[in-house]
């Protein structure tokens, strides 16, 4: 029973017990500080009187590892004794006092020669002793080394060169890698250093110990996308009720680092201006379905990556071969057969599984070939005439038109090169067969009741729009987020009633769940229901917007380490937006937007020159000043 002026534990430090009222204790504590608690809240050591802590110190290593302890514990193992804590106490020290009975209970908080509770105490085996024991020791030991270590570190952040981290000293930095990673939110080593503990510290970190090179880029793992592709390959897309177009001239286009052709398209002229135009997509859903392993796989990324280095796809590698358009000599597809009046409307909307025989061809091979008067140059200017009406049509409509210059970044053995983007008329083509088969998908699918995953935005104009790259730029900040939804809504940015994606079920997970959709809808199954699909599209959403994320900010960290040799270089640029003390600016050749202070007077979508000064890789930031 616990009395007034007994000895206890209290959240593993001694107490003296003051007053008892009401089954309460208030107890003092070594600092001084009074505190009010129930009997379950501490232990009793020692009965008492004790008036004050004199000779009841904190925890004291050099008794804890004396001579005499070790020759206590010997004897007790030997004889195989279980004692209470004032037993043991007076074994040791000859008494049982409120000091002796404190330092029996730090013996047991230590727990390398004894263990149990304050009445049950145990000495431990001399195996778990020598194995305690040796990783007590082993830890020491890399305890010092870690001091050694993060000395060595604050030389070498200063003059890295000289001061190089060893291979073994490099296994302290594990934590600095996880945090650059985004794999951890701390680091034990940058709060040594005492600096902050962000990612972009510890890639600081890394880079300037050597550890690291310009070459790694953190980014899709900070985003937690792995540099894996897909491995689930499907079955092979089965051939029974295809209609045969393989008359139909079709034409897959697209960049000529392009490897994953997904889409192809074809035209047959009608009376009275009216056409057909064929929008040909890869046919993944054949054998994807709703809760396969490849569908799981696919929703989990969302989309594919698409960064310098390379290409980490949403659908295994081995499943280009089987359902890409234009790899043999003839494809398997799901096609889109697009009726459009002479305005450019499309009246009519089927969608069926076919066979193509589909061209390759690069957007500057089908420019050329427009132009040359060869079998089918008649055909693409036919396409591409008809892509104008629909374009037209859209822009009647208020869709907005944005161009802003865009570049091809690849990285590969350490050679970055930066491409800007060129306008090809196939491009626009290509772009305008694809918007209208996602009307047509739409509205195909809003008229059989099909739940479907449509996407929408609006638009806000903001004030008067300016010419000109500028006013590009001002209409891209007039654009809302898209929204998707299971319910059809305008989209006002492309000048449609009804929108959705249907075009890249190779490449995107919401264009492959439409096609899983349409599949199930046309062989009679039960296709998914509005939660269903509204559960996928959250899932896939999150995971597509990461993608973006991630690509972007690969982009990003490419283009500055490509400035990164360029200190004081000169770099066309155009004015866009005043800022005050600052302009917005963006250099064309870089599709880098930035800001810099203007040292004349200029006008949006002035051509002006800015010299290179500084980069920082890790913050994505590049320092330009306006040139003479």
């Amino acid at each position: 029973m616990i009395a007034e002026n007994a000895l206890v534990i209290y959240k593993n430090k001694p107490a003296i017990v003051k007053d008892i009222t009401d089954g309460k204790f208030s107890i003092s504590l070594k600092d001084g500080e009074q505190v009010k608690v129930r009997d379950k809240d501490i232990d009793l050591i020692h009965p008492g009187p004790v008036k004050n802590f004199d000779g009841i110190g904190l925890r004291d290593d050099s008794f804890l590892n004396s001579a005499a302890i070790k020759e206590a514990w010997e004897l007790l193992i030997d004889e195989g004794s279980v004692l209470t804590l004032k037993e043991l106490a007076l074994f040791i020290f000859n008494e049982y006092s409120p000091s002796s009975a404190f330092n029996v209970y730090c013996l047991l908080r230590d727990g390398l020669y004894f263990c149990g509770s304050i009445e049950v105490v145990t000495p431990r085996s001399k195996d778990e002793v020598a194995a305690e024991d040796s990783k007590r020791s082993e830890k020491l030991k890399e305890t010092g080394e870690r001091v050694q270590f993060i000395n060595k570190l604050k030389i070498c952040l200063k003059k890295p060169l000289e001061n190089a981290l060893s291979a073994d000293e490099a296994r302290f930095m594990q934590d600095v890698e996880a945090l650059a990673y985004g794999r951890s939110t701390k680091s034990r080593t940058l709060k040594e250093l005492e600096l902050p503990e962000t990612p972009e510290e510890a890639h600081s970190v890394l880079l300037k110990t050597g550890l690291w090179t310009n070459m790694i880029n953190p980014h899709p793992a900070r985003f937690g996308i792995s540099l894996s592709g897909a491995v689930i390959c499907p079955d092979s897309p089965a051939d029974a009720n295809r209609k045969d177009l393989c008359h139909l001239a079709a034409f897959a286009i697209d960049n000529s680092w392009s490897n994953d052709p997904d889409d192809a398209i074809s035209i047959e002229a009608l009376d009275e201006g009216k056409s057909v135009l064929y929008v040909h997509i890869a046919d993944p859903a054949s054998s994807i379905t709703f809760d396969s392993d490849a569908e799981k796989e696919a929703r989990d990324r969302g989309a594919t990556l698409y960064i310098p280095e390379g290409t980490i796809r949403m659908l295994a590698e081995e499943t280009l071969p089987l359902f890409a358009l234009g790899l043999s000599e003839k494809s398997f597809a799901l096609t889109f057969k697009l009726s459009i009046d002479k305005n450019g409307n499309v009246t009519e909307t089927d969608i069926f599984p076919s066979i193509v025989k589909v061209r390759r061809l690069t957007y500057e091979e089908a420019d050329s070939e427009m132009d040359s008067g060869k079998e089918d140059s008649q055909v693409l200017l036919s396409i591409y005439e008809l892509s104008q009406k629909i374009l037209n049509r859209r822009i009647s409509n208020g869709a907005v038109i944005i161009e802003i210059p865009d570049v091809h970044i690849t990285s590969k053995n350490g050679i970055i090169k930066i491409e800007p983007e060129k306008t090809f008329r196939s491009a626009s083509m290509v772009r305008e067969c694809m918007v209208a088969a996602g009307e047509g998908a739409g509205t195909w699918a809003a008229s059989r009741g099909l739940v479907f995953p449509y996407i929408s935005q609006e638009v806000e104009m903001q004030g008067k729009i300016l010419d000109g790259l500028a006013g590009s730029m001002q209409l891209r900040k007039c654009m809302r987020p898209r929204v998707l939804s299971v319910k059809p809504g305008s989209h006002q940015g492309l000048g449609l009633d009804i929108y959705t994606q249907v075009t890249s079920p190779l490449r995107r997970y919401t264009d492959l769940l439409a096609h899983i959709q349409i599949r199930t809808f046309l062989r009679g199954d039960k296709p998914l229901s509005a939660e269903d699909i509204s559960a996928r599209l959250g899932f896939s959403e999150a995971a597509s917007i990461a993608v973006v994320h991630a690509e972007r900010a690969s982009n990003s960290h490419w283009i500055m380490v490509f400035l990164s040799d360029k200190k004081d270089s000169i770099w066309d640029a155009v004015a866009i937006e005043n800022k005050g003390a600052r302009w917005h600016v963006l250099i064309p050749s870089l599709a880098l937007e930035t800001q810099v202070a203007l040292h004349k007077d200029v006008s949006a979508n002035d051509d002006i020159k800015l010299m290179l000064k500084s980069v920082n890789i890790t913050k994505g930031e590049a320092v330009f000043v306006h040139a003479s």
